[in-house]
């Protein structure tokens, strides 16, 4: 499962009869910073999904059960839209050897012992 944007419609009037009345979107998935990442791909939409919505998307056999037919030519459905994502952790994975103020386990030289928490730390704890 990822999220997406939806940035566009696709109209197909001649298609597989097992996606007559389903509605296609043109979905681009996001990061966990919501910029676009990767490639847009369609998908059937399963919740009413419109133009710039965030969506959640899921692929493969869960995409055809989530177009309500199990059997359906479906690779991605469109499974909720998304209201708000909140990222706890500045920890994210990542091939960068990057260093974040908030995860320092020992305080700067010019602090005292204690490390300082910035206001995302104080407000999370």
């Amino acid at each position: 499962m990822f999220t997406g944007r939806v940035i566009g419609t696709v109209v197909a009037t001649t298609k597989d009869r097992r996606l007559v009345g389903s509605k296609l979107l043109i979905v681009q998935p996001l990061n966990l910073k919501g910029e676009a990442e990767g490639y847009a791909l369609v998908a059937v939409d399963s919740v009413g999904a419109g133009a710039g919505e965030r969506v959640l998307v899921v692929t493969g056999s869960p995409a055809r059960l989530a177009a309500m037919n199990a059997d359906a030519p479906v690779d991605a459905a469109i499974v909720g839209i998304v209201d708000s994502v909140e990222i706890v952790s500045t920890a994210i994975a990542s091939s960068e050897a990057t260093t974040d103020s908030r995860t320092r386990t020992s305080p700067p030289e010019s602090q005292g012992s204690e490390p300082s928490l910035d206001s995302d730390q104080k407000t999370a704890k």
